[in-house]
């Protein structure tokens, strides 16, 4: 008996101690956000004034200056970059290529794939690689805008895949990412009847806020959805004049549901000469040089 003990003890103390991490701070099992404990304000909203923050004006086709190139992921069949204000995206097109899934092959069409991701550091809040429900249902309005305007007939039994990625997020981010994966596209040599152009819009009450910054986005959240109260992104083709995707929230009447559409529409055509140019660029640098 007197041996076990001492074989116990022994025991105990050779068993290595537990490694601690001394720079983890742990937070409590269960939070609340501190705007639940903010007493609700009583005093009336002032109207909203004509001009906004960046300059443009309410009720008007104004959309943010744009900055777009092609080619910059050299690994990609095709990529594209697009800067408007303070919404930073790129796109990458990898493809045609053999199907993946063997029980999706189509013998008479292609398939596309599209994917649609925040960068951690893109947003406010910092956020994580893993795709989540949003960036799900925003990858598939990205599907629904491009797949009318890609020839898939003429991949049958293959694959196009789009990745895009937001580097910063100031809002309408959607409809700039169906302008950046169609330069993508184009910068492949993927065959399409059309590009396609993004716009987004702000219905706010009587007047509408056209491409929409993020604190002007998420200004319809925070006032709550009334009358004439919602969000539209709508994807175009130009050369056809067709639209391709519409999406919309929100609660709006029939005539403003119209009138937004057509703001879109007027945007989209307002962004057409820049990515002309963006192309027609990246075509130039691309050409063999001429022979003396």
């Amino acid at each position: 008996e007197r041996d076990r003990d001492v074989l116990g003890c022994l025991w105990w103390i050779n068993v290595p101690a537990m490694p601690v991490d001394t720079k983890r701070v742990r937070g409590p099992d269960e939070s609340q956000s501190p705007l639940l404990f903010v007493p609700p304000t009583t005093k009336t909203p002032a109207p909203p004034s004509e001009a906004r923050e960046d300059g443009r004006r309410r009720g008007q086709a104004d959309v943010r200056p744009m900055f777009a190139r092609c080619g910059l992921v050299s690994q990609a069949k095709g990529s594209a970059y697009i800067e408007a204000g303070s919404t930073k995206l790129i796109c990458s097109v990898y493809g045609p290529r053999e199907t993946e899934r063997k029980d999706d092959v189509d013998m008479k069409t292609g398939r596309l794939v599209c994917d649609f991701r925040f960068a951690p550091f893109s947003c406010q809040k910092r956020g994580a690689w893993i795709q989540g429900s949003g960036e799900k249902d925003l990858s598939l309005g990205l599907l629904e805008s491009l797949q009318p305007a890609v020839c898939l007939h003429k991949y049958p039994r293959s694959q196009v895949e789009v990745n895009v990625v937001v580097l910063e997020n100031d809002g309408s981010v959607l409809s700039h990412a169906v302008t950046c994966a169609a330069l993508a596209l184009a910068d492949a040599g993927i065959e399409m009847y059309d590009l396609v152009l993004g716009c987004a819009l702000r219905q706010d009450g009587p007047t509408y806020l056209l491409d929409p910054t993020f604190p002007e986005e998420s200004g319809a959240w925070a006032a709550g959805y009334g009358d004439n109260q919602g969000r539209v992104s709508v994807a175009l083709l130009p050369s056809l004049n067709q639209v391709s995707g519409l999406q919309s929230d929100g609660e709006m009447g029939e005539d403003t549901l119209v009138e937004a559409v057509r703001a879109c529409i007027e945007g989209c055509h307002r962004l057409y000469p820049v990515i002309q140019q963006t192309l027609l660029k990246a075509v130039r640098r691309k050409a063999p040089p001429a022979q003396a």
